[in-house]
């Protein structure tokens, strides 16, 4: 039943998820099929679900990358309505738009009440010195540069297409972010950390079952139609 719940298409259900005690979230990664590893972090701040705990360097890292990766997300998004995009998809970006711009905001929130850097949502990629120089990296799944240029390049079904394709591989990445953050000793502890980084995989896990259904039905139409 567990799994049903994470990747369903209910927003009411969606909504529940999103408001479950520490514990009860667990269960539910547990059962959707996380590993032993990925959750060994959280099962012990389950122990702990009334204790504030600290929050680690992996939790500011995830935030700072997230707030990137979500950017290039509300980019490709916006471009729905511009490039000829099906009704399903404009929607579709819509949420994306409305979701990830409130959690980028709480992200930086969270940053800067806990006074550290807050960088500003850029679709490009993270910003990091390396080797004394400033060099743009991208987190995973986020699309390369060619890939961006091609969708912008899209019209009609073809941005159908690959907006659901790039949008799948952007959201898969974005599910490994908390996989890995979960995984690092001491992180996602901290009750805030642990409800966002839950939440952003509770609705991009929904969003690539329902976009892989969207992508399925595209693929058919466009053989039928030829």
């Amino acid at each position: 039943m567990a799994r049903i719940l994470v990747v369903g298409d209910d927003a009411a259900i969606r909504q529940l998820l999103r408001h479950l005690s520490r514990t009860a979230a667990l269960l539910l990664l547990a059962a959707a099929g996380w590993s032993e590893v990925a959750l060994s972090q959280g099962a012990s701040a389950a122990q702990a679900d009334s204790v504030r705990h600290s929050y680690t360097a992996a939790d500011v890292e995830f935030m700072s990358h997230m707030i990137s990766h979500h950017a290039q997300a509300i980019a490709m998004s916006r471009w729905a309505p511009t490039h000829d995009a099906s009704p399903s998809v404009r929607v579709l970006a819509e949420r994306i738009i409305n979701a990830q711009q409130d959690e980028i905001a709480t992200m930086q929130q969270w940053l800067r009440d806990r006074h550290q850097p807050v960088p500003e949502p850029d679709p490009a990629g993270v910003k990091m010195m390396m080797g004394g120089a400033e060099h743009v990296m991208l987190m995973p799944g986020m699309l390369t540069e060619n890939q961006m240029k091609e969708l912008d390049a899209a019209r009609g079904p073809d941005f159908d297409r690959l907006f659901l394709s790039f949008m799948i591989q952007h959201h898969q990445g974005a599910i490994a972010m908390v996989r890995q953050l979960f995984a690092s000793p001491g992180a996602a502890r901290e009750d805030l950390a642990f409800k966002l980084a839950s939440d952003v995989n509770v609705d991009q896990t929904t969003e690539v079952a329902r976009m892989q259904r969207m992508l399925a039905a595209a693929v058919t139409e466009t053989q039928t139609s030829q």
